[in-house]
């Protein structure tokens, strides 16, 4: 099989367990949904909704949810050789309580150690990394070795290709100390070309909150295109070259979760079809937005007849 893909995408895999009951925590909710979840893999899930040909590295326990998540995420049409099973840890799970339209607490079950993040510099296929036509990494991958490990060897191996991208993803239950994430991403900044991330994890990563200035300190540590999402102001852009905003999509919210992960699969895919930064962050916007207005994420990504459609409506 040819290891070239058009997204690859390395970091969480997990299952996601959802209440079927708004408004009320956990210890009342009597129903619940099982989906596959996490950052990365939910980002494969949506390239793959857009056609293109997503792979994902991580690992699953050797249990029923590791064996659920291999098939889903096949079902789902994601390559699945890079994702191993770990003979000794659990796979994870995520609880999550749902209070639209903008409360959405997580809780995550990893403990002590999640597979995805004992992927080693030994799992990482260094032709497949050179060949993927985009390069997705989390900065939860840096927070412990060996996945901090295997991200740095990726990284070698892609020389800074085009399309390297780090979503900045700052979980805060991931890391002893903000200056650890800090520190880790100084070591990195500087080999991917796109980087996404709120303002929050921009403050993190650079040191600025204001959308404008966070772009500028992406850019000067040698970001190609800075991405930096302002919640109900919308996105920002930036290259050398070119600023670009974008309002938000207005929906009513069922659950926020998915719709970050779903900005990223729709930003790859305007990456893969050439498109201008405007048209790119139109489309993610309301890809995410979408996903947003439904209860799951993995497989309430939307197609791109769901969001141009969409789209229509919004300049109709």
């Amino acid at each position: 099989m040819s290891t070239a893909t058009d997204v690859l995408a390395i970091g969480r895999l997990g299952v996601d367990i959802y209440p079927l009951q708004d408004g009320v925590g956990l210890e009342e909710v009597e129903t619940f949904g099982k989906f596959l979840g996490g950052t990365a893999a939910n980002v494969t899930v949506a390239a793959a909704r857009y056609g293109h040909r997503p792979a994902l590295v991580s690992r699953v326990g050797d249990d029923p949810f590791g064996r659920y998540l291999l098939a889903e995420l096949a079902r789902l049409g994601v390559d699945t050789r890079f994702v191993g099973t770990d003979p000794e840890l659990n796979t994870p799970v995520t609880f999550c309580e749902i209070f639209p339209p903008d409360d959405f607490p997580l809780y995550f079950y990893r403990e002590p150690k999640a597979p995805d993040m004992n992927v080693g510099p030994d799992e990482i296929d260094a032709q497949a990394v050179r060949d993927a036509r985009i390069l997705w990494l989390t900065t939860t991958g840096l927070s412990e070795d060996p996945s901090r490990q295997a991200l740095h060897a990726a990284l070698a191996a892609r020389e800074k290709r085009e399309h390297t991208i780090l979503d900045l993803d700052y979980r805060p239950m991931f890391w002893a100390d903000p200056a650890d994430a800090t520190a880790e991403l100084d070591r990195v900044l500087g080999q991917v070309t796109v980087a996404v991330g709120n303002r929050e994890e921009c403050e993190v990563a650079v040191g600025e909150t204001e959308p404008q200035r966070a772009a500028d300190a992406l850019l000067e540590r040698g970001i190609e295109l800075a991405i930096v999402k302002q919640g109900p102001r919308g996105v920002l852009a930036k290259t050398r070259e070119e600023t670009v905003e974008v309002p938000t999509h207005r929906v009513d919210v069922v659950n926020g979760l998915g719709a970050g992960d779903a900005f990223g699969g729709a930003l790859c895919h305007g990456l893969l079809s050439g498109w201008g930064i405007e048209r790119t962050l139109r489309f993610a916007n309301v890809a995410g937005a979408i996903v947003a207005s439904r209860r799951e994420c993995s497989t309430a990504m939307p197609t791109s007849d769901e969001v141009e459609r969409a789209l229509t409506e919004v300049h109709a």
